[in-house]
């Protein structure tokens, strides 16, 4: 490089943002490494034993690789952003009756619009992570997020909402390696972190006990107890609360019935919950919202392309129906699992996401 380039890299403490701080210190990047404290309270951090992204451990981790590496380190404080952008978000979601993506939210407006704002104030050029993912600008003249060489640890999905500003000021070294080649480089320049297990939970939850956390959380806000009804309006039982369910669910819902049941439907109004076949949680269409674009500028109706509608989706072709000023509806090429609204639907053009949004219905 001409210009020693500066970058701000957020540092987990895990072998993954570790070995992206690596890669560019040998770049010949100016790097400084960055853990963020995001929720937990320093004197007793809940998240040690579980092994957190974002514990005590995680930052004396991250300052010793640092150390070795020979970079700076520093911890900072996004504790009020992540409370109003990921926790009250993933409140309120339940709590009407849809299903977030709390990973997805901390992405967008923690881990790089307040990230990024904070590394160019003190005069960085990017900031980099740790994901499995490649950004690169397009012969069109916009910003993409990339798959990774890995399918297994591709984390595309969970950055489709990323905005073309702050694409152009991100880095994604590790996009280019698959796990066990990470854990090789790490090993190799002696990191203290080459073997430490990934972390793979909500930060926030992880003992997965959503309910609790959300009557923690929300005391005066908790659902009733309501109706679990058919599809025809038969009411059938009562469930705990509509907080305590998502689409696609079958166990723990308490019903003995003749045949498998499933939430196909949950509605806050009427404080029920929709109950059905195992067929019944099948579609072959969504409306989606809040729509992001990223390879595309815009998206018309016709296109087609491979959508995913969870984190773990192999993916379905699709084909855009009809565009509205705030919403698209889309039809997929066969029927589809359990299409829950809250969660992110990502469309593909080949290796590149071509935007996305939020899941209506």
């Amino acid at each position: 490089m001409s210009e020693v380039k500066t970058v701000v890299v957020g540092m987990s403490g895990g072998v993954d943002s570790s070995v992206a701080a690596y890669l560019l210190k040998e770049e010949g990047y100016r790097v400084i490494g960055v853990t963020m404290q995001i929720w937990q309270d320093e004197s007793a951090c809940s998240l040690e034993e579980h092994g957190g992204c974002c514990g005590l451990s995680a930052v004396e981790d991250a300052r010793r690789v640092a150390r070795m590496i020979g970079i700076p380190h520093y911890v900072m404080n996004f504790k009020a952003e992540f409370q109003d952008r990921v926790i009250d978000y993933f409140t309120d979601e339940y709590l009407r009756g849809r299903t977030p993506n709390p990973c997805i939210a901390c992405n967008r407006y923690v881990k790089w619009e307040s990230l990024l704002e904070r590394s160019l104030a003190i005069g960085a050029d990017y900031i980099a992570t740790g994901h499995y993912a490649r950004v690169e600008h397009l012969a069109n003249g916009r910003y993409a997020v990339r798959n990774s060489v890995t399918a297994a640890k591709d984390q595309t999905y969970a950055l489709y909402n990323l905005t073309q500003e702050q694409l152009a000021h991100t880095l994604m070294p590790v996009g280019d390696y698959d796990k066990p080649r990470i854990r090789e480089i790490a090993l190799a320049a002696g990191l203290p972190v080459a073997h430490k297990a990934d972390s793979e939970d909500i930060c926030f939850i992880p003992d997965h006990d959503y309910a609790s956390f959300l009557e923690r959380e929300a005391p005066d806000r908790i659902p009733e107890p309501g109706n679990f009804v058919l599809e025809d309006g038969s009411v059938i039982g009562r469930h705990q609360g509509i907080s305590h369910y998502t689409i696609g669910q079958r166990k723990g819902l308490g019903i003995s019935w003749d045949s498998p049941l499933f939430v196909k439907e949950i509605r806050p109004g009427s404080n029920e919950v929709v109950l059905t076949s195992k067929e019944g949680v099948f579609t072959d269409h969504l409306t989606f919202e809040n729509v992001n674009h990223m390879a595309v500028e815009a998206f018309q109706p016709g296109e087609e392309y491979l959508a995913k509608i969870r984190y773990s989706d192999p993916g379905c072709m699709c084909r855009i129906e009809a565009v509205g000023q705030e919403r698209i509806r889309l039809a997929f090429s066969r029927k589809v699992r359990a299409v829950t609204p809250g969660q992110a639907l990502v469309l593909y053009q080949g290796e590149f996401i071509a935007g996305g949004g939020t899941i209506l219905a």
